[in-house]
């Protein structure tokens, strides 16, 4: 049986995505939900929950603030880094930390490597010297 946590994230996604809420795509969000295929109950901090949906809305007016920046200050400057995943994450949250570092438009995920790294591209503006 999946969590109440993932059960959540997973009907969010599919609302999201269809962008109906009739009686029909309910059933069938729930049922998808159910359907697919989940991983041993393993316990999930609420706290983690909590501090992931409180980044996802600060990252809403960062993003603006960084879309405004890059517009007004062109950045010319790229790094690809690497960083770790924060110890003890779910699937689940692990997904939400990829989504919160690609809603930024200064950087996106471009590869999630399974010892627990993400590989991140950045822009940057390269100070003059």
């Amino acid at each position: 049986m999946i969590g109440h946590l993932n059960l959540i994230l997973r009907l969010a996604i599919w609302f999201l995505l269809t962008a109906n809420l009739s009686v029909e795509n309910i059933i069938i969000g729930v049922s998808i939900a159910f359907l697919l295929p989940g991983r041993p109950k393993t316990p999930e901090a609420l706290k983690d929950w909590l501090r992931v949906l409180w980044e996802t809305l600060v990252a809403i007016p960062q993003a603006y603030m960084e879309a405004f920046e890059i517009i007004f200050r062109p950045h010319n400057h790229e790094d690809v880094t690497m960083e770790q995943v924060k110890a003890g994450r779910t699937p689940g949250l692990i997904f939400l930390d990829i989504f919160l570092i690609t809603f930024t438009p200064k950087s996106i995920v471009l590869k999630y490597h399974e010892n627990g790294w993400y590989e991140v591209h950045w822009v940057r503006r390269r100070r003059k010297a």
